[in-house]
């Protein structure tokens, strides 16, 4: 990774709390925190909306709404730079038609497309694909 931005789907925030898998929490976390220290790492307000549901509903240790709350403000708020639009709608559907994308992940493309990402990180998409000169990088792979 050099000094262009970058997206981060919302599996790697999941990933920092899979009490399960240590080795995808410290990528995860590196991420991240590389993330907010540079200053190149950003999400969409997609990211925070699956994140805050997961986190509160689906965790096997569920997130208190203050443990949320802390994170929304410490994590999430500082990378959150793609807002919801009708043109971050109408790119995701070109986005989905021309890539076959399912509808929530042409959103998060379209959001790295629309931030000016060169790199989504991402455990969904595959790996090394390119889409628009968008790269997919699964970090964990």
């Amino acid at each position: 990774m050099n000094g262009s931005r970058y997206f981060l789907d919302t599996n790697i925030f999941v990933c920092q709390f899979d009490l399960k898998a240590p080795a995808k929490v410290r990528i995860a976390s590196a991420l991240v925190k590389r993330a907010i220290d540079s200053g190149k790492g950003i999400i969409s307000y997609q990211v925070v909306q699956e994140f805050l549901n997961v986190a509160l509903r689906r965790f096997e240790q569920p997130l208190s709404i203050a443990e949320a709350e802390q994170y929304f403000v410490t994590v999430l708020k500082p990378l959150l730079a793609v807002h919801s639009s009708p043109v971050l709608y109408h790119e995701a559907l070109r986005v989905a038609g021309r890539h076959r994308l399912n509808w929530y992940d042409a959103l998060i493309v379209a959001g790295a497309l629309a931030g000016g990402c060169e790199v989504l990180y991402s455990e969904d998409l595959d790996s090394g694909q390119m889409i628009e000169g968008l790269r997919i990088e699964n970090p964990f792979a």
